[in-house]
């Protein structure tokens, strides 16, 4: 990406979404002879797997851009993401409502002509406008915004019957909202061709630059072997002759050299016991409610809503964390933790199945889920480095349809197969035990992320709070 720009990248992801989704609306629509099973499944598979390079561009871009406030621009690119299914709703409910080919024709050419229009403007700056937390706090707001205003057309469409001006109302609305963050990104454009004059000798300073990136780089390239011990002088830090024997030097890890640390099996453990049991929550969620007596209207509820729930982790794990590492330098494994053990709380939330267990127990769930997508990229980020951080970050990811497959096949699946009579099951009895299995497996990873923190901390003192101080007087 670093070689060719991002907006490679995201054309490679139009392409993707265009022809998978382009093929599944054909073969719905008969435009085609029915495929077979296994083309089917290649464009779903190219379908789903342009989200991944949209999210890899934009992430990565991200990061480099706002070094200084890395989780806060990742929470809200990927608190975007989680509320990207409920906007794709309100799509359906507003303009494709009982027609669901055309609803993939336009997932086919939606997403592509938006990434090919706005794939140029993302790119790395090598500027620094020296304004970055007014701006992103500025993002912040609309995110929220956007978010509580979803959350009350949702809550809404499942109370009311909505006419069809007012579902057209709304949307234009929402479409106001989702393009009101360009004069945001209008202003901060101007304000930095303004200080421009006054600040180009330091922006494009390359001494500074290569200073910077090889100081930290010989320590954040290294396992725990660089940071995590301190000598037995009183508390002193290894010095200098100890970090120039790290195996990489100059340079980020890259995925083979992040594999062979403990800290990445870490990470990746913790995402399995944290993604994998939130996920499998979500997949079902339906028959959840519906085994505990709730009406369907309040399991559209529960689902509809996740995204809200989703969302709110995201984005407010990556800001929570970025305030926490500059005002009181913690570490961000340690706000995995904590997630990890509310998650814990809000599996036992579920397994309990007390009146109205699940209005509480899919926030704490859908939060916490949420959280670990936008702290797991910064952590990489931060831990390995930024030169291979799309490939280290998306590795890790694969710990999410592992441990979905897992919590809801081999556990959830077999359990209630044992519980139903029949093809079905109702009471408490039918998820209990999975979700207390769950409880225990997220504990698990609460303790894995502990593990992680200690491993890290003395790093995060040490580089990336310097590599923070470096960034803001920029």
């Amino acid at each position: 990406m670093q070689l060719r720009g991002p907006w490679v990248v995201h054309l490679t992801g139009a392409l993707q979404c265009f022809v998978g989704y382009f093929f599944i609306w054909a073969a719905v629509a008969g435009v085609i002879d029915r495929p077979p099973l296994a083309a089917v499944c290649l464009f779903m598979f190219l379908a789903a797997h342009a989200q991944t390079f949209f999210n890899t561009a934009n992430v990565v871009s991200g990061v480099l851009n706002f070094s200084g406030y890395s989780g806060t621009i990742v929470g809200i690119m990927k608190g975007f993401l989680g509320l990207s299914g409920a906007i794709l709703v309100q799509v359906y409910a507003t303009f494709c409502k009982g027609k669901p080919s055309t609803f993939l024709l336009m997932l086919a050419f939606l997403p592509t002509l938006v990434s090919l229009l706005l794939m140029l403007l993302v790119r790395i700056y090598e500027a620094n406008s020296g304004n970055e937390k007014k701006h992103l706090n500025g993002f912040s707001a609309v995110a929220l915004i956007i978010a509580g205003y979803l959350m009350i057309i949702i809550i809404l469409e499942n109370i009311l019957t909505l006419s069809i001006w007012a579902r057209v109302s709304t949307f234009v609305l929402l479409l106001l909202l989702l393009a009101s963050p360009f004069g945001i990104a209008i202003k901060a454009h101007n304000e930095g061709l303004k200080r421009a004059p006054e600040t180009f000798f330091v922006e494009t300073d390359p001494l500074f630059d290569n200073t910077h990136q090889g100081s930290s780089s010989k320590i954040s390239a290294g396992d725990s072997s660089a940071y995590e011990e301190l000598s037995d002088n009183g508390g002193q830090r290894k010095d200098s002759s100890e970090a120039n024997s790290l195996p990489v030097k100059e340079e980020d890890m890259n995925l083979l050299q992040a594999m062979g640390t403990l800290n990445f099996w870490l990470l990746f453990l913790a995402m399995i016991c944290g993604m994998g049991s939130g996920l499998a929550t979500i997949n079902n969620m339906s028959q959840l409610g519906q085994s505990l007596g709730y009406t369907t209207l309040e399991i559209n509820s529960f689902v509809s809503l996740w995204s809200i729930w989703n969302f709110l982790g995201r984005f407010g794990a990556g800001y929570l964390s970025d305030f926490l590492l500059h005002t009181r330098g913690w570490a961000r494994p340690l706000l995995m933790t904590v997630t990890l053990a509310t998650m814990t709380s809000g599996h036992i939330v579920i397994a309990s199945g007390f009146s109205g267990n699940l209005y509480v127990g899919s926030i704490l769930v859908g939060i916490c889920y949420g959280s670990q997508w936008s702290l797991m990229p910064t952590i990489t980020s931060e831990i390995f480095g930024v030169g291979h951080m799309g490939t280290i970050f998306n590795t890790i990811a694969i710990a999410s349809p592992v441990g979905s497959y897992i919590f809801s096949v081999r556990v959830i699946g077999f359990i209630y197969d044992k519980e139903a009579s029949g093809n079905s099951c109702s009471g408490t009895h039918c998820f209990m035990l999975s979700f207390f299995v769950m409880a225990a497996v997220a504990s698990f990873g609460c303790l894995v992320a502990a593990t992680l923190f200690f491993r890290t901390r003395r790093f995060y003192q040490a580089v990336v709070l310097r590599r923070l101080e470096r960034s803001s007087s920029q």
